[in-house]
């Protein structure tokens, strides 16, 4: 019987209940959102299930929801089955201020560089990580430039004022 969406899903709900939750399609892939207590536990169960078999850590990086208060930064794993060729999206939510998730390495040597990146720009910490420092960005940077906290421009440049370009 051929891996589908509803068969992960089941499976998800049926080891972890409702800690598992916002289970959506988008583009006919399979996303779903669990605690950052939660994210080994359910990693490690998507990697040794023998139904499921996600062993290829495809992407991980997060995002900053700042309008999302105790929930700002989403760490998000993308997951790839290659047996039944079958991907899916895990996202771990985490306060911007204690940004600590527990790293994936000794589940997946490519979440080494991945979460160094994802520290590098948004700030999360992955607990456990061998190696976390910047990889990217220069050391002496004392802020994380993927955050929305910076204005895309410089707010005071009057070569882009509206009434430069016939806007009152």
């Amino acid at each position: 019987m051929a891996l589908t969406n509803d068969i992960i899903q089941q499976k998800l709900i049926e080891k972890f209940g409702d800690q598992v939750t916002g289970f959506a399609e988008p583009y006919g892939m399979l996303s779903f959102e669990a605690s950052k207590e939660m994210n080994l536990k359910i990693l490690q169960f998507l990697y040794e299930d023998e139904e499921l078999k996600f062993r290829f850590l495809t992407d991980l990086q997060a995002v900053h929801y700042p309008n999302e208060k105790g929930r700002e930064l989403a760490v998000v794993y993308h997951l790839h089955n290659m047996t039944d060729n079958i991907r899916i999206r895990f996202k771990a939510f985490t306060d911007i201020s204690k940004p600590d998730v527990f790293t994936a390495t000794r589940l997946f040597a490519a979440a080494n560089w991945m979460e160094r990146e994802t520290y590098d720009f948004f700030g999360v910490n992955f607990v456990g990580h061998p190696n976390l420092k910047r990889i990217l960005n220069v050391d002496e940077m004392d802020y994380f430039p993927m955050r929305k906290e910076f204005p895309l421009e410089e707010q005071t440049r009057v070569d882009k004022d509206d009434e430069m370009f016939g806007r009152d």
